[in-house]
């Protein structure tokens, strides 16, 4: 979709990785937590149910394979998937890799500490991992 844009505060405090089928993959610039961001390349979307139906199944869908994804490759004890859209309203799914132990265990990410910016070699370190992660995912090929 030539005219999505994903809102600039998400630009601002993330990393493109890829495109899935719907939606734009983003990791979070914070080095605490394996965060990622899906945007659904839609404009003008903000709730869930303005994705049409076979939209809001491959939303879910999409979160679940690389939620499921992140957990297995990188560990964890926790999973978070969470819209919420307070400060952002463009739609956006966050999925977040939760440790016991980790700065906001087990309190929400939010709000919690200081971000922890990727530097240059880390970031690619952690890009090339999740998309090694997200090319092993065969679900999110098909479409």
């Amino acid at each position: 979709m030539s005219d999505f844009e994903p809102d600039s505060r998400l630009v601002e405090d993330s990393y493109p990785v890829t495109e899935l089928p719907l939606c734009q993959l983003r990791l979070m610039n914070d080095t605490r937590y394996p965060w990622l961001v899906l945007i659904p390349r839609r404009q003008d979307v903000v709730e869930v149910f303005d994705l049409d139906d076979d939209a809001q199944q491959r939303l879910w869908q999409e979160a679940g394979l690389v939620g499921r994804a992140l957990k297995e490759t990188l560990g964890g004890d926790k999973l978070n998937i969470a819209t919420l859209g307070n400060m952002v309203p463009q739609l956006h799914v966050h999925v977040i890799l939760r440790r016991q132990g980790d700065d906001a265990w087990p309190g929400p990410v939010w709000g919690q500490g200081t971000a922890e910016p990727y530097d240059l070699d880390a970031l690619a370190a952690m890009r090339d991992r999740l998309l090694a992660m997200v090319e092993g995912i065969d679900a999110l090929q098909q479409d």
